[in-house]
C-alpha cells in the first residue's frame, strides 16, 4: 500500500470522526424525495401559538449559573436574531443541552450535506444508510433501486456550498429539530444505459436550493443528529 493510500484513508477517518462529533449521523441528495413528514415553518409557528412546544427543563450546567444571556447565548445570537422565534428555540436547546453549539452544528451540517449529495449520485447506500433516518433512507434507497433499475447513471460533480442557514428550530418535549436552507452549486446529469442525456446537463453549473431537517432526543447523551426531512426550495 503506497503512502498516498493511507494518507487519503487516514484523511477520510478524520473527515467522518468530526462529522459523527458535530452532527451526527443524518441526510440526501440533490434533489432528494420530499418527506412528507418534514413540518413546515408554518406548522411550528402554528404548534407553539397552540401551546404544543413543551419547554424543557434546564440543564445548564452549574458553570453558567450566574453568566450573563449575552455571553451565554452568544453564539445562538450570530446565528438567529434575538428577539425572534427561532433564537428562542435555540436558546431553549442550550438551556436543555449545555453543549449543544449552533455554529459547530451548521459547519456539520455543511460537511453532510456534501457526503450525501455525493453519496445519493453513487448510489452509496452504506453511506447513506449511516446519516439518514430509516425513513429518510428508506426513500433514497428506492429512488437509487428505481435508478439501477433502469440502467441509468448519475454523473455528478459537487462544485461547493454558496450559503448554508439555520431557518426554524422546534423543540418538543425530548426532540429536537432544526431546519437548514442550503444553497450549493452542482454539476449532475442521469444518463441513459447508451449514454444519453435523461435529465440535467454534464457540463452546466447550476444552483441547487434545498432545505433539509435534522433532528435529536435533546436528552441523550448521544450527539448525533438523523437527518428527518428534505425538499426542494424553489423560492
Amino acid at each position: 500500500m503506497s503512502f498516498g493510500t493511507i494518507f487519503f484513508i487516514v484523511l477520510a477517518a478524520i473527515v467522518l470522526f468530526q462529522l459523527r462529533n458535530v452532527l451526527g449521523r443524518r441526510t440526501g441528495n440533490e434533489r432528494p424525495p420530499f418527506d412528507p413528514y418534514s413540518r413546515t415553518e408554518t406548522s411550528r409557528e402554528e404548534a407553539a401559538t397552540n401551546g404544543n412546544v413543551v419547554t424543557l427543563p434546564s440543564r445548564r450546567s452549574e458553570d453558567d449559573e450566574g453568566v450573563p444571556a449575552r455571553v451565554l447565548y452568544e453564539k445562538v445570537d450570530k446565528v438567529a436574531t434575538p428577539g425572534t422565534p427561532l433564537n428562542a428555540e435555540l436558546r431553549k436547546m442550550r438551556d436543555a443541552d449545555p453543549e449543544f453549539d449552533p455554529i459547530e452544528f451548521l459547519d456539520g451540517a455543511k460537511i453532510a450535506y456534501e457526503m450525501i449529495v455525493t453519496g445519493f449520485a453513487d448510489g452509496d447506500r452504506r453511506l447513506l444508510k449511516g446519516l439518514l433516518s430509516p425513513d429518510v433512507f428508506a426513500d433514497f434507497d428506492k429512488a437509487i433501486g428505481e435508478r439501477d433499475a433502469a440502467g441509468q447513471k448519475m454523473n455528478s460533480s459537487f462544485v461547493g456550498i454558496d450559503d448554508a442557514k439555520i431557518v426554524a428550530a422546534e423543540l418538543k418535549e425530548r426532540e429536537a429539530q432544526i431546519t437548514v436552507r442550503f444553497v450549493s452549486q452542482l454539476i449532475s446529469a442521469t444518463l441513459a444505459p447508451d449514454g444519453a442525456v435523461v435529465d440535467g446537463d454534464p457540463e452546466a453549473v447550476v444552483e441547487v436550493r434545498d432545505v433539509w431537517s435534522f433532528a435529536r432526543d435533546i436528552k441523550s447523551r448521544d450527539p448525533n443528529w438523523k437527518l428527518v426531512g428534505t425538499e426542494s426550495d424553489e423560492a
